[in-house]
């Protein structure tokens, strides 16, 4: 009997996904661009933006292009979320070497 592979959800393997694509531009990161990659954040229109459809998203309110939008905003924040991951890695990296 073969074993039973983990279940991963779409997600996961996105994930998974932008953490491998990403491995080479992480490794072009210097001290600098790292901390300026920790710094972003987005700007006030945007993150008011992505407040309200998250709003509507919880509510069940969404049309389909609201959706679309969403989703895109989370897809872009999890790229960010990744790259400031690999950022963070770099700095404590070289804070104890």
């Amino acid at each position: 009997m073969k074993p039973k592979q983990p279940e991963f959800s779409q997600e996961t393997t996105q994930i998974a996904v932008l953490h491998r694509l990403l491995n080479p531009l992480a490794q072009c990161l210097t001290v600098t661009t790292a901390r300026r990659i920790l710094s972003l954040r987005a700007d006030p229109i945007a993150q008011k933006r992505i407040d309200e459809l998250a709003e509507k998203s919880n509510e069940g309110r969404l049309s389909s292009d609201e959706r679309a939008e969403y989703e895109l905003y989370v897809s872009t924040g999890t790229f960010i979320a990744i790259l400031q991951a690999k950022a963070r890695a770099l700095l404590a990296e070289h804070a104890t070497s």
